[in-house]
């Protein structure tokens, strides 16, 4: 008996919230604000900017956050590598050669050198 009244009741909850009247419809825009739901019926058009800003925040989307690889990681990795001699950096070879062959004319510049010799002329 009680379950039956019951949904008496609900039935006519449902009925009263889908009449096109005054309570109804301020009952239904409570309901929408409180429940986050756009208070006011709106077109496509604003609902499609409500639903853009009802969205995660890029800065806060896991796969936004970890697109890129880890570059320094894998820059020290590589150069772990290189000093075992597990990998090959030609570019850092040709960096090295420079300066060997720099350092065999005697052109090697040391930082502050300059200021140091100005200083022991005088």
């Amino acid at each position: 008996m009680l379950k039956i009244l019951f949904k008496m009741r609900f039935y006519k909850y449902c009925d009263l919230v889908n009449a096109n009247t005054n309570y109804a419809n301020r009952m239904k825009m409570l309901s929408n604000r409180i429940f986050g739901d756009v208070v006011r019926p709106t077109n496509e058009k604003s609902m499609r900017v409500v639903k853009m800003f009802s969205e995660e925040p890029l800065y806060k989307k896991e796969n936004v956050i970890n697109y890129y690889p880890r570059h320094i990681e894998t820059g020290l990795l590589m150069k772990k590598l290189r000093e075992y001699g597990l990998y090959r950096d030609e570019h850092q070879d040709f960096i090295e050669e420079m300066r060997r062959l720099k350092a065999l004319r005697g052109k090697v510049f040391v930082k502050g050198e300059k200021k140091r010799k100005a200083k022991s002329i005088i």
